[in-house]
């Protein structure tokens, strides 16, 4: 699909650096402007969609919706909205705190803010186009199945008693109009469209930037004996290591290429793409301005519990 793309990269390394693709610096070069224009063409492509048909979707509807729906379908329908909504935890709490001014349950609006930064539509269509539909389905279903679980569980613990009396206190979150027209919809699906890639570009860079560090020097041997998928503890590592981290899924997916492409195991580099997207510190701070302490622990234990698990199914799958 990009091949285009490959022999272009490659001329511009070799013509322009003067360096063969073949060395250390050569091959980090060469990933980094590959993957930044691959990626950034994927994103641009899915965001513009997808913004365009979420134009039709009103915030009070998706409530009303989620209120007729109870039970595990009530979950999974919360979860499937975190698909299509915002691309980091930081920009999917607001809207989670939306949802609980508004009524919803709170264990419905976890399986919501779990599912959101883990997997969304433009991160499954770079899966897709790296890794192949087989790992990008599977991730999807799994995140979507963390969400669901981890909203259910947290629903047990009568989490409503544990929020801070501030969070009852808002005003709930704007409206999309429903009377727009087309070349109105077609507008908010651009503007959407640069505003997400302003707020995430430094961190896609960021990430590129490490997964060509990690390509060109990275040892294979090492990572791939310490970090491979025959080594269980991996896994819970590569989520320690990501919790501290910040960034959306976005960023993270070049990481995780040049990992597994150094023979860390799938499942350990998918577990510490989830850790960074849905267990950051940055996500838990925000939480904290409507969360008493004991609830985050309750959100942080079930959700590193579901990764923990997908983490070490993919590595078993593939």
């Amino acid at each position: 699909m990009f091949i285009w793309l490959d022999n272009l990269v490659t001329a511009l390394v070799e013509k322009t650096f003067g360096l063969s693709v073949e060395s250390q610096l050569g091959s980090s070069i060469h990933f980094f402007f590959y993957d930044t224009i691959k990626i950034l063409i994927l994103l641009s492509l899915m965001i513009f969609i997808i913004s365009y048909v979420r134009s039709y979707f009103q915030p009070q509807k998706t409530k009303a919706m989620l209120e007729k729906i109870h039970g595990i379908r009530a979950h999974i329908a919360a979860s499937l909205l975190g698909i299509i909504t915002p691309f980091c935890s930081c920009s999917s709490v607001p809207i989670f705190i939306g949802f609980i001014e508004t009524g919803i349950p709170l264990g419905i609006t976890f399986s919501f803010l779990i599912t959101s930064p883990i997997v969304n539509e433009a991160a499954f269509v770079v899966l897709w186009g790296i890794f192949g539909w087989k790992v990008a389905v599977t991730y999807m279903g799994m995140g979507i199945i963390i969400g669901v679980v981890s909203g259910m569980i947290i629903g047990r613990f009568k989490p409503e008693d544990h929020l801070k009396q501030e969070v009852f206190e808002g005003n709930g979150f704007n409206k999309i109009r429903p009377d727009m027209n087309q070349k109105e919809r077609i507008s908010y699906a651009a503007e959407h469209l640069v505003d997400i890639i302003k707020r995430i570009w430094f961190y896609l860079l960021i990430g590129i930037a490490i997964g060509g560090a990690i390509h060109g020097w990275a040892p294979a041997d090492i990572l791939s004996k310490y970090a491979g998928s025959d080594n269980p503890l991996s896994v819970a590592i590569a989520v320690l290591c990501g919790i501290p981290l910040y960034a959306n899924a976005l960023g993270t997916i070049p990481i995780a290429e040049a990992l597994i492409g150094k023979g860390v195991g799938l499942g350990t580099a998918l577990a510490f793409m989830m850790a960074v997207t849905a267990l950051s510190v940055p996500e838990m701070v925000l939480l904290s301005k409507v969360m008493k302490p004991r609830l985050i622990a309750i959100f942080v234990a079930t959700a590193t519990i579901g990764i923990l698990i997908v983490g070490w199914m993919f590595n078993l799958m593939f």
